[in-house]
């Protein structure tokens, strides 16, 4: 892949990534959270599976595959993305998206904790930036609101999602285990709809327009675009990019709905940027060049 096509694709992937927060945030009046939530992941999972059907990839053949694939998708897209959606009732988008990409530094923590996992120095470090960054975004905060806490719980179920796909991710098609994540845990967001809230949307252009762009455009392209990055270059690579998410969803809060840019959001973001980006890079040593004389 050239240079420009892989900076394009990455940029892309990441936007809409990081805009979501902001569309999410336009879309609330139409929708209770949960609900908004529940239709957007179940209509983009099933859109995927159908797809995958068509292309006849390979679905798992056991049931304990089946439920393996049912836990991420409680966590990933019921636990993550539930979160976000409620999040943003209370709290800006900025905000939202910088706690929420808080995830990979969590994934060392709980991967050092739990499963003994062995991680380097530098990624320690990128820890300690991520956790003076939270501090310096939340230290501001005049009260506490509650969206705070479901934008920190956002991020834990995510990093549980990703350890639980570092374990189970070998068993399944990469492109079938996204596509039954997403509809597994929008069927759960919309029975947590029924039982959590007062269900409701306003169907009407506007809404039916975002909906759209949040299942196809900010689900199935981006989950598309990031996982063919994955393939076709250094994960590693890629992955420490993941910085530019919370960067676009500050961006655009500000953009779209004139979120006031807090020096203590500039400053804990860059923190947590820079953590996440120490995190996700991979230093490789240089090798040494010798010179030999004849």
């Amino acid at each position: 892949m050239n240079t420009f096509k892989y900076t394009m694709l990455l940029l892309l992937t990441t936007f809409l990534m990081g805009s979501s927060f902001a569309v999410v945030k336009i879309a609330l009046p139409y929708s209770s959270p949960l609900l908004l939530a529940g239709l957007r992941f179940t209509l983009a999972g099933f859109l995927m599976a159908i797809i995958m059907i068509i292309l006849k990839r390979q679905h798992p053949r056991s049931a304990t595959n089946w439920l393996k694939l049912f836990i991420i998708g409680a966590f990933q897209t019921a636990g993550v993305m539930g979160c976000i959606f409620l999040s943003l009732r209370t709290v800006t988008a900025s905000e939202s998206s910088i706690l929420t990409f808080t995830n990979p530094l969590l994934v060392i923590v709980f991967g050092s904790v739990f499963l003994k996992a062995h991680y380097k120095l530098h990624q320690w470090i990128g820890v300690l930036f991520g956790l003076v960054g939270v501090s310096i975004t939340l230290g501001a905060q005049l009260e506490w609101k509650i969206g705070i806490l479901f934008g920190i719980l956002s991020a834990v179920f995510w990093a549980v999602s990703t350890l639980l796909v570092k374990k189970w991710g070998v068993l399944f098609d990469t492109w079938v285990l996204s596509a039954y994540q997403m509809l597994f845990g929008g069927l759960l967001l919309l029975l947590s709809s029924f039982v959590l809230e007062q269900p409701f949307f306003i169907l009407n252009r506007n809404s039916l327009l975002l909906l759209l762009w949040l299942s196809i455009m900010s689900s199935i392209v981006q989950f598309a675009i990031w996982y063919y990055l994955l393939q076709k270059s250094d994960p590693g690579k890629t992955s420490a990019f993941l910085f530019l998410a919370p960067f676009f969803g500050v961006f655009t809060g500000w953009l779209l709905l004139e979120e006031p840019l807090y020096p203590s959001i500039v400053i804990g973001g860059l923190f947590i940027i820079i953590g996440i980006y120490f995190v996700n890079r991979n230093f490789a040593p240089k090798k040494r060049h010798i010179n030999r004389t004849l």
